[in-house]
């Protein structure tokens, strides 16, 4: 395709001076670079295809869409050996009515890896010397835009699961209670058996108790898990928070023989919290790692400030866990305690959310393990976000 500029150039070559032509030819070279520049850098693929489906051009976004990985070039090689399955030589030989009904076709390829391309053709004008004309292929990657929509319809699904089954763990809740007052007037009445029977059934009730008070904490747990509730945030210390925890985990520091220590930068800024939501995640998250140090050990706590950003983090000398176990931290009911609910981190990472913070969890086995709990305060500002890696950078 010819440029207004090169037309012009060609009826004035003969009226032109060397001078003059080697600034025409010098501006004709930079538009060119220009536009070889803006080509590169942009996001979609683009694919310029002579008459017979050969590649003449492709920028570097289109090769790492459809090439291999250790093609830097996919220019001279047919189309068809990169996108199969489509009848190239028929849209090849689209005539004008044909060309007007082309619109943006989405496509699958598991080569060379598995993503979804959205890619529109367009003729270009016939060039001397060619019998039919080339065609401009646009591609753009849309595998993201793709996850994003699987995501969120299961997210919808979830939330439903949730919520129904958030009523039947209510509609639990109510026999439980019952169940739970009944054993109690058991336990009165048997005062009034014999020494014998009552220890024996006294056993049995006991066990049939802990059961009930087993059901009752897991339906309590996730119910604080799924159930949305806006925090209601006053100002608070975080120090002093973790101390009211600490109180009342008083017992089993002691019996577990463990070491608390606290280390807190004298100048830290107060920060808005709700106060009960952020001593239930510090109570979930020193109760693990005591569960965690059956033989005693030591907790560290460390409070740190970045920016506008305050870190909680819990250092325990544990067992620590393995990345298999680590990567299944936050699922619900996952736990490696016989006695655990699997809900306690899930309660932690919602009470996070609903602060707009986040939870790190880190482990090391033999070593222990490192959770995090990251909370804003202060007015918002504008960061710089990192970059995300784009399927042309891990190419290079």
């Amino acid at each position: 395709m010819k440029s207004r500029f090169i037309d012009k150039l060609l009826t004035r070559l003969d009226r032109l001076d060397q001078k003059s032509l080697q600034a025409h030819f010098l501006r004709l070279v930079q538009q060119k670079g220009l536009m070889e520049t803006i080509f590169q850098a942009v996001r979609e693929g683009i694919i310029l295809l002579d008459a017979r489906g050969r590649i003449t051009y492709a920028n570097k976004a289109a090769v790492s869409m459809v090439g291999s990985a250790h093609e830097t070039t996919i220019a001279g090689n047919n189309i068809a050996k990169y996108l199969r399955g489509i009848d190239w030589t028929r849209i090849l030989d689209f005539d004008t009515s044909e060309w007007s009904k082309i619109f943006m076709h989405e496509i699958e390829i598991d080569y060379p890896s598995r993503r979804f391309l959205s890619f529109y053709v367009a003729p270009l004008e016939e060039q001397e010397g060619e019998t039919g004309r080339g065609v401009l292929l646009m591609l753009r990657d849309t595998t993201h835009d793709r996850e994003e929509e699987v995501s969120t319809l299961e997210s919808e699904r979830i939330n439903a699961v949730k919520l129904l089954a958030a009523g039947v763990a209510h509609e639990i809740g109510n026999p439980l209670n019952a169940l739970s007052i009944h054993l109690q007037l058991i336990d009165r009445e048997l005062e009034q058996l014999d020494e014998h029977h009552r220890d024996s059934l006294r056993e049995l009730l006991s066990v049939a108790r802990k059961e009930v008070s087993r059901l009752d904490l897991i339906i309590t747990q996730f119910l604080r898990a799924i159930r949305p509730s806006k925090p209601k945030l006053f100002p608070a210390r975080i120090e002093t928070l973790l101390k009211e925890t600490l109180s009342l985990l008083k017992h089993d520091i002691q019996s577990r023989d463990i070491r608390v220590q606290i280390n807190s930068p004298s100048d830290l800024p107060r920060i808005r919290v709700d106060r009960q939501q952020m001593k239930q995640a510090f109570f979930n998250v020193i109760k693990n790692a005591f569960q965690a140090m059956k033989d005693g050990g030591a907790l560290t706590i460390n409070i740190s400030t970045l920016d506008r950003f305050l870190a909680i983090s819990f250092v325990d000398t544990g067992p620590g866990v393995n990345a298999g176990e680590s990567g299944r931290i936050f699922e619900p009911y996952h736990t490696t305690k016989p006695d655990g609910t699997g809900l306690g981190l899930m309660v932690v990472q919602r009470i996070l959310q609903d602060h707009n913070g986040t939870i790190e969890f880190h482990s090391e086995p033999g070593i222990g393990t490192t959770v995090t709990l990251v909370l804003p305060f202060g007015e918002p500002q504008v960061r710089l976000l990192k970059s995300r890696t784009t399927p042309e950078d891990e190419t290079t």
